[in-house]
């Protein structure tokens, strides 16, 4: 069998495939632009970016085709359930639109079960077979790797950490309930907590507002992660009330899931040990059984912007 996979992702700006190999190392890749226009337009964009790459390495080297998108994907891995950012791709059976054309085994996966899968193999968590990924970015998602396997649930849309409830009648989420994990632990959640640090201390708060022109509006997460590099004591604060709602939410699902190993990706995780380390000392202090109970490890993400497309070309081949 061919050691070689496609790997597309597709995001709300670009569509990027790229061929992998069974080492997970990324041999050429081909970008397009996201069309706004979602629908069929879009699938002819991804087409064209997998006939780009088919076109530098013929078809019988090529094991099979992966697409990660953001989305429920249905439990078969063809159909787009639900894609909330992309327009007239709700209900679209992608496998079949692209068989159409390529002929090769198509999966489509959820964008975050892909990075899950993705840092499981090649990444943070290798070498662990329970492993979980949430990506903190303007929401939280996240993916579940169960005893080796990239665990989907009956309906093939497990792995929604950031809308696990952890207050009762909370902030309203996008989702439509309210206390989600997501309005606590995320990059819009860490714009809220320094919101709240600036309007307790205001004026230990100017230095850091003249990053964004005085407007804590226009304040965004790379001014925030460098003034808190920088010692900034309110950015400081606002990374810890974030770390520490992050590892109690990692502690809920833990005591159910029991991960070896919780994997950090996203945006907001480039902070490093400023997010990781109050992180930890959650998980520590609310873990249940004092302290009895085995905690999981907690790494940044290794992959980056990869990591999805890497693990959905790999998961394309099993």
């Amino acid at each position: 069998m061919p050691e070689l996979s496609i790997g597309i992702d597709v995001g709300g700006t670009k569509v990027l495939g790229g061929v992998v190999d069974s080492q997970g190392n990324i041999l050429t890749t081909h970008r397009e632009d996201t069309p706004k226009a979602g629908g069929s337009e879009l699938t002819q964009t991804i087409i064209g970016v997998i006939q780009e790459l088919l076109a530098q390495y013929p078809e019988k080297e090529i094991a099979a085709v992966g697409i990660s998108a953001a989305g429920f994907v249905s439990s078969d891995r063809q159909t787009m359930l639900a894609a909330p950012n992309i327009a007239g791709w709700n209900g679209v059976n992608l496998h079949n639109e692209i068989r159409k054309e390529i002929l090769l085994p198509v999966v489509i996966e959820n964008d975050a079960n892909a990075a899950a899968w993705g840092e499981a193999k090649y990444g943070a968590g290798r070498g662990e077979n329970d492993v979980m990924m949430l990506t903190i970015g303007t929401g939280i998602g996240g993916g579940l790797v169960n005893d080796g396997e990239l665990y989907r649930g009956a309906f093939g849309v497990a792995g929604e950490f950031g809308h696990v409830r952890v207050v009762p009648n909370g902030i309203e989420c996008g989702c439509g309930a309210r206390g989600c994990f997501e309005q606590y632990a995320s990059g819009s959640a860490l714009h809220r907590h320094l919101k709240e640090e600036i309007e307790r201390s205001p004026d230990k708060g100017e230095k850091l507002l003249a990053r964004a022109g005085g407007k804590i509006e226009n304040l965004k997460g790379d001014h925030i992660m460098a003034a808190a590099r920088e010692g900034d004591a309110l950015a400081i604060a606002a990374f810890n009330t974030t770390g520490d709602w992050l590892g109690a939410g990692i502690v809920t699902i833990a005591m159910v899931v029991d991960p070896a190993c919780v994997v950090i990706g996203g945006g907001v995780a480039e902070a490093g040990e400023i997010l990781m380390a109050p992180t930890r000392a959650a998980i520590e202090k609310y873990m249940p059984f004092n302290k009895k109970h085995p905690s999981p490890k907690v790494f940044a993400a290794e992959l980056g912007n990869d990591a999805g497309l890497v693990g959905v070309a790999d998961l394309a081949r099993h």
